[in-house]
């Protein structure tokens, strides 16, 4: 049977395990070589714990005590600087972000009085209050515990169990990073216009499976990625530089409750390391489904301790859900933008929506209509979740900015536009000369933005949610599917059923009508404030320095024709 010379991918599905060969150099310390012929012969053998031991066999053996050998160790910085996985699975073993290494944290930390003490504090994701708020609505009897209830119950654990001595959740960071989205995608058609390469479209960047993916396999793609950090890292920001100067003190030790294992790499990206204070943005990060696995071994229950401790706020907001979808929002904000522009300048929009074989795959189109009811197509953007759904997009996005893959060959032609790209781009680009119709147009416009994440359905339905409550057929009680872990799930863990009630549940949140002015107020302070107090630069370039990050590629090593099978 033949097979097309096109395809190239392997193990192609929409959660991409480890590669099959793992390129991390592994240190050999060379030790002096005794006389062959008159050593011991040696054999390796396993204890009881697993740990490995070479011990001397043979006529020839001295009686020396057996040596335990190194274990070779991985960290999340070798995944990082690795190229040889796609993205990271949620099977790896990841030993420095996990709840035991908060526990320990927690455990050694000196009381508060104590000159090394660090102030520990939690910020949680609306994706995880959503899947722990199901999670209590499926198990609960009685009643059905809200979003609001669910906080006050994780900020009353965090608290009285734990030792937290602040707990926020991430929607106002989240409002940051959207505000600084539209900021930059300004600034990125102000630079298409001038023909600036790789100014559009711009594509979203709070998913780091897909940052991870891009630098690893698709780098053509990096002069389009958004440069706005995610909400995890802008409320890392806020946590250590703003939040840190309000407690006059800069040792606090930040975790974060995120509805995906990726979110625990880009924590450890060395672009979130402060130098000067030596600290991460963000110190750990723990998914959801381990929360709740904590929860649980301390016994709490949510339904009856729900009751919220007195923690200072300092004025921050929460619960903010902006519309679009439940990943942020982000293609919303900017269609929202691009109206309330053009409302502005006198037009009305016309907003067209068509899904491309699955939710998971939307085209959006904007039609701006004059007063002499003239239409003109001013924005095209997309929805995409998934990678498969995500390997169409970065084709179709690579052909119409006229850039060509990862490789010797792409990095050579990147930037090379020809055929009807060219023809796109300058009608595209085209200002003041003439309307363009519907007909020149519409689907006919590449693309804008694109919203992309790497789970489908989005970030409700991540990795590290917690899974589905179901009825034990024998005693009827109601366990956890898997604990909270992804072992045997395969690689689809999110059934349909299970992602709807969760993404229901996420937008069941009573919203104060004064809410979004108390969140662009607070945000407009607090964008004044970042940076050292004596600082001479500008405004714009401290948000920048708070707000915004950079990727790099990540250079393979692995030869194709190498891999073992």
């Amino acid at each position: 049977m033949a097979f097309s010379g096109a395809v190239t991918l392997t193990d192609l599905n929409d959660f991409i395990t480890p590669s099959q060969a793992c390129i991390k150099p592994v240190e050999v310390k060379k030790a002096p070589i005794s006389d062959a012929k008159g050593a011991a012969l040696t054999d390796i053998r396993v204890d009881d714990t697993g740990a490995y031991y070479e011990v001397e066999i043979g006529p020839k053996a001295t009686g020396a005590p057996s040596q335990k050998l190194t274990k070779a160790e991985i960290s999340l910085n070798d995944c990082l600087a690795c190229s040889g996985c796609i993205t990271s699975a949620e099977s790896v073993l990841i030993t420095m972000q996990s709840h035991e290494e908060v526990m320990s944290f927690l455990q050694s930390n000196p009381p508060p009085g104590d000159p090394d003490h660090k102030i520990p504090v939690l910020s949680i994701s609306p994706q995880s209050l959503a899947s722990l708020c199901s999670v209590s609505r499926a198990k609960s009897s009685s009643g059905s515990p809200s979003m609001r209830g669910v906080l006050d119950s994780v900020k009353a654990f965090a608290s009285a169990e734990l030792g937290f001595e602040h707990v926020f959740d991430t929607t106002f960071a989240r409002h940051m990073a959207l505000r600084e989205h539209i900021l930059e995608y300004e600034e990125r058609s102000a630079a298409f216009k001038n023909k600036e390469e790789g100014s559009l479209p711009m594509l979203a960047s709070a998913c780091p499976g897909w940052i991870c993916y891009a630098e690893k396999a698709h780098a053509e793609m990096l002069p389009f990625i958004s440069r706005t950090k995610s909400p995890q890292q802008v409320m890392g920001t806020l946590v250590k530089e703003w939040l840190g100067r309000k407690l006059q003190k800069r040792r606090i030790y930040h975790v974060t409750v995120m509805p995906c294992y990726d979110k625990k790499l880009e924590a450890s990206r060395q672009d979130f390391y402060n130098e000067q204070y030596r600290t991460r943005d963000v110190d750990c990060v723990l998914t959801t489904g381990e929360l709740e696995n904590l929860m649980s071994i301390k016994r709490w229950n949510s339904d009856h301790q729900n009751h919220s401790p007195a923690l200072e706020t300092f004025g921050i907001p929460d619960l903010f859900m902006p519309p679009g979808s439940s990943s942020g929002g982000w293609l919303q904000v900017i269609i929202d933008h691009i109206v309330e522009r053009e409302r502005l300048q006198g037009r009305t929009c016309n907003i067209r929506t068509k899904t491309i074989r699955t939710s998971d795959y939307e085209d959006v189109v904007v039609e701006a209509v004059n007063q002499f009811n003239q239409t003109e197509v001013v924005f095209r953007g997309a929805k995409c979740y998934g990678f498969r759904n995500l390997q169409n997009v970065v084709r179709k996005v690579a052909k119409e900015a006229g850039v060509k893959g990862s490789g010797s060959a792409g990095r050579a032609t990147r930037g090379r536009v020809t055929g009807v790209t060219a023809a796109l781009r300058a009608r595209r680009a085209r200002k003041g000369e003439e309307a363009l119709t519907q007909t020149e147009l519409g689907d006919d416009r590449p693309y804008d933005y694109v919203e992309v994440m790497a789970c489908p359905a989005g970030c409700v339905n991540g990795g590290g949610q917690a899974r589905r409550p179901i009825k034990a057929e024998e005693s009827g009680d109601v366990v956890n599917l898997v604990n909270g872990d992804t072992a045997g799930m395969g690689s689809r863990w999110g059934d349909r059923e299970w992602v709807k009630a969760v993404e229901e549940t996420y937008w069941n949140v009573d919203q104060d009508n004064s809410l979004l002015d108390r969140m662009n107020s607070l945000a407009e302070l607090v964008v004044t404030e970042f940076g050292p107090q004596d600082s001479t630069e500008p405004p714009d370039v401290r948000r920048h320095v708070a707000l915004r990050t950079q990727y790099r590629e990540v250079q393979s090593d692995v030869i194709g024709l190498n891999v073992k099978w």
